[in-house]
């Protein structure tokens, strides 16, 4: 257990790069918040177009697909699908007691991926782009889950 403590630095690597990871999750239903706010529109359900404070002119367009705030709810997904194997990769990774600077590469290399990633599909950038934003951080989680399987058979 004395792994999975602040005092390793290990674990307080994985913890700091994990928190960023979380908060950048999170912020993505703040941001979808904002853009639909801001587009005033975008809406999912069909309860959303009650009159309310916070809606004081519904309007059927509202329901209307808006690209502005599916590009947002997008990129959430595509943090969805990602974020947790990171997640699970780097808190097993680090019961394998890697160096110091190999896990701060992996861990603060797969946030710099992620955060890139982000700005390319905020921005719309093309997919090979993306893509290539995108293979660096899969190949990161690859190596920690492949360390960690080494690691518990041998």
């Amino acid at each position: 257990m004395d792994h999975l403590s602040l005092t390793n630095p290990v674990f307080a690597a994985y913890a700091i790069a994990a928190a960023l990871m979380v908060l950048k999750g999170v912020a993505m239903s703040w941001l979808t918040v904002i853009r639909m706010t801001a587009e005033n529109g975008g809406f999912r359900n069909p309860e959303d177009m009650k009159k309310t404070m916070a809606n004081p002119r519904p309007h059927d367009s509202q329901l209307a697909p808006n690209e502005r705030v599916d590009r947002i709810r997008r990129i959430q997904l595509n943090d969805l699908e990602n974020l947790p194997y990171f997640l699970v990769a780097g808190l097993l990774y680090v019961a394998t007691a890697p160096s110091l600077l190999l896990a701060q590469f992996l861990f603060y290399g797969y946030v710099v991926t992620r955060l890139l990633h982000f700005i390319a599909y905020y921005t719309a950038q093309i997919h090979d782009i993306r893509a290539a934003l995108w293979t660096p951080g899969s190949l990161i989680i690859i190596f920690m889950a492949g360390s960690t399987f080494v690691s518990a058979v041998w």
